[in-house]
């Protein structure tokens, strides 16, 4: 599959770097030689330094052959021009990032007339992530498959729950509630479990399930299912406004905090139910005048990774339950989870999701399953995927006791008609189903890869 990225910002990169791992053939145009030297010294890549909206630089990367161009530069109108411009030399598919929300808004009718396959939206995806956390407080990040029936939580086991020393087996037993723990991370480690996994302090669990099965699960645990009412924004960036909205929705009270005194007035404009403060959040004095010791969640959404971190940091020693940082870059995100700030999002992870997730959909549209949704998980070591089964094939009508998977798969979840199946060694697979699979470091581009 022939796939050129115009713009090697945060999420090309990121695009560029997990595609060139599954050996796709990858040409990334940008008009930064230097940051092209770096990512051909990193990746088996090809790499044209130029304007990506340009026809003669497009040619020069071979767009009419290319089965799909993906752009991500910094400009919505840059990404838009490049799409139709590939679309018109012949490329077969284009994924434009659009963040604009007046132009997202009106994108059903953009993506008719620019021929757009699909358009992505960092800061919406982000605010999704948010919203999901925000609502199912307990969890430190939530994942939708089966059109928004089945959730995939990450829940850390503190040290005083009462899952400690618990095999999962006793867990089942114990609670008789339908969930599955799918993956847990202990310490550097990444485990794919069985029954006789004992948890210890400190682990955090992924557990798929359906949402009311999860809430009996948190209260069967004894956590007090305390609703998020007031929350605290710290950055009134394009993330902030899509969150707040999503927010105000649901009945919360929105305060934003942010710096620019003509971005504060837009968002008086656009949100005249929350309340906005022109001021600095990297201020303490002026997060305490504001509240921050009565908030039920704070939220980091500045463009700095470092003030987010710091911002997080401080909520936590203001005794607030629920924090949410905003941290793009990789290996800062995963120093943060060390120092107890469990929700962490990264708004280019969540376009690199859904971008990946549907170039594997097209890959595998002549197989015998599709592709519907797809997450990595635990900084990539896991990957959360959906299949629909089309029809019959090798894994179908075979009790799942007796179907031969290889080590580090799991059938996590079965999507029936309008039943939610958490599978058992006497439950199958039929044509029609969706099935959640859980695999561990490699990929899966049909059902059948993962057996034995």
């Amino acid at each position: 599959m022939k796939i050129v990225i115009i713009g090697d910002g945060k999420v090309g990169h990121k695009l560029t770097s997990q595609l060139s791992e599954e050996n796709y053939d990858i040409v990334l145009i940008d008009q930064n030689e230097g940051k092209l030297k770096e990512a051909l010294n990193q990746l088996d890549i090809f790499c044209i330094t130029g304007n990506g909206a340009d026809v003669e630089i497009q040619r020069q990367a071979d767009v009419p052959h290319a089965d799909l161009v993906i752009a991500c530069a910094s400009t919505d109108e840059l990404n838009m021009l490049s799409c139709l411009l590939a679309k018109r030399l012949g490329a077969k598919h284009t994924i434009a990032r659009v963040r604009n929300p007046v132009y997202y808004r009106q994108i059903d009718l953009l993506k008719e007339d620019l021929h757009l396959s699909m358009a992505v939206n960092p800061e919406l995806a982000a605010a999704n992530e948010i919203a999901r956390v925000l609502l199912f407080p307990e969890t430190s990040k939530v994942e939708t498959f089966m059109k928004g029936r089945v959730e995939l939580v990450e829940f850390p086991v503190r040290e005083e729950s009462h899952l400690v020393e618990l095999s999962l087996a006793e867990i089942y037993q114990k609670y008789q509630i339908k969930i599955l723990v799918c993956a847990v991370k202990r310490g550097t480690e990444v485990f794919i479990p069985d029954g006789d996994f004992v948890l210890e302090k400190g682990d955090k669990l992924h557990i798929a399930a359906a949402h009311q099965e999860l809430k009996s699960f948190f209260c069967a645990l004894g956590r007090k299912t305390t609703k998020v009412r007031k929350v605290l924004i710290c950055g009134g960036g394009h993330v902030c406004f899509y969150l707040a909205g999503q927010l105000l929705q649901a009945g919360m009270q929105v305060k934003i905090i942010e710096k620019n005194e003509k971005r504060c007035e837009v968002l008086c404009e656009n949100l005249p139910r929350a309340t906005v403060i022109h001021g600095d959040a990297a201020s303490h004095e002026l997060l305490l005048e504001e509240g921050i010791q009565s908030a039920d969640a704070v939220v980091a959404l500045t463009g700095m990774d470092e003030e987010n971190i710091i911002m997080a940091l401080f909520a936590k020693t203001q005794g607030v339950s629920k924090i949410v940082a905003k941290v793009n870059e990789d290996t800062r995100a995963q120093m943060v989870e060390g120092l107890g700030i469990d929700s962490i999002i990264s708004a280019k992870s969540a376009t690199a999701d859904a971008i990946l997730g549907y170039v594997r959909a097209r890959n595998n549209s002549a197989r015998s399953v599709n592709m519907e949704t797809m997450y990595r998980l635990i900084n990539g070591k896991i990957e959360a995927q959906e299949f629909i089964i089309k029809k019959e094939g090798p894994y179908t009508n075979v009790p799942l006791k007796d179907l031969p998977t290889k080590p580090n798969n799991l059938i996590a979840c079965i999507g029936r008609k309008r039943k939610i199946i958490i599978p058992g060694g006497e439950d199958h697979l039929e044509v029609g189903d969706s099935v959640i699979i859980i695999t561990k470091e490699h990929v899966i581009n049909d059902l059948s890869d993962i057996l034995a």
